[in-house]
């Protein structure tokens, strides 16, 4: 039986409308600390805006949404101060392209953490160490591969010490031999413990590394189980047809 302390989010009711367009149905989810979630599903169902809707970058148009037990939705919160323990990377890697690596790492540890630049440097070289990118703290974005940028919009995230990270496809924007170095690092956060929620549509990573695989279609959660369940044996028809299409990419459409 875990604990309501163990829940780190938990979403009830969750609904987003863009105009008379409803993206989210009505979702309810609960990740708890440590744990690794991945949302799979076809592209339109709404994983990209549930995530979003996770730190509110979209206003969800009904629900709740409580991440370390402060509620993101109710209308007094300090929604900046809320969002610090949440970190998010994206499928673009949103680096400021005139900043070299250390200062895209550092600028917000000094902004919104106030931490000293000496303090802000010591975290965003452990940081950029941990997602293999030691050395390249004075290179610039231009200068590096996608996958190198990406990893180094990670280090970012974690220089901030979320308590959950949030991934938006973070390999769809990068050439297929980039994709493994990416998906190691994520690999190496869930194995330290990092509760993550990953949008993704890389099968095996989700597979391998997920302790609850989500599958979204339409606005709903369809099927929600351990992913050996969820991919491996899939029971709702809706799953079953997507993750044939998936896994067999041969297959016509």
């Amino acid at each position: 039986m875990t604990s309501t302390e163990e829940i780190v989010v938990e979403i009830t009711g969750l609904k987003k409308s863009f105009g008379s367009l409803e993206v989210l149905k009505g979702v309810d989810l609960q990740v708890k600390r440590g744990e690794v979630v991945c949302v799979i599903g076809p592209s339109g169902s709404g994983k990209s805006t549930l995530l979003r809707c996770v730190n509110v970058l979209e206003e969800p148009t009904g629900g709740k949404v409580v991440v370390d037990g402060v509620e993101l939705t109710d209308p007094d919160v300090d929604i900046d101060k809320a969002r610090r323990t949440i970190g998010m990377v994206f499928q673009s890697f949103n680096l400021f392209a005139h900043l070299n690596v250390l200062n895209n790492l550092t600028v917000a540890q000094r902004k919104v953490l106030g931490r000293d630049s000496a303090e802000a440097e010591k975290v965003a070289r452990a940081n950029l160490e941990k997602v293999g990118l030691a050395g390249r703290e004075h290179s610039m974005p231009n200068q590096l591969s996608g996958g190198q940028q990406q990893r180094v919009a990670i280090a970012r995230a974690l220089s901030m010490d979320p308590d959950v990270m949030l991934f938006d496809e973070p390999t769809s924007a990068l050439d297929p031999e980039l994709v493994g170095d990416v998906l190691g690092v994520m690999r190496q956060l869930a194995d330290e413990g990092m509760t993550m929620i990953v949008v993704t549509h890389e099968m095996q990573f989700a597979r391998e590394v997920a302790d609850k695989v989500l599958f979204m279609d339409g606005g709903y959660i369809v099927e929600e189980g351990p992913a050996e369940q969820v991919i491996g044996a899939p029971q709702h028809e809706r799953t079953q047809s997507f993750l044939a299409r998936v896994l067999n990419p041969i297959q016509k459409a």
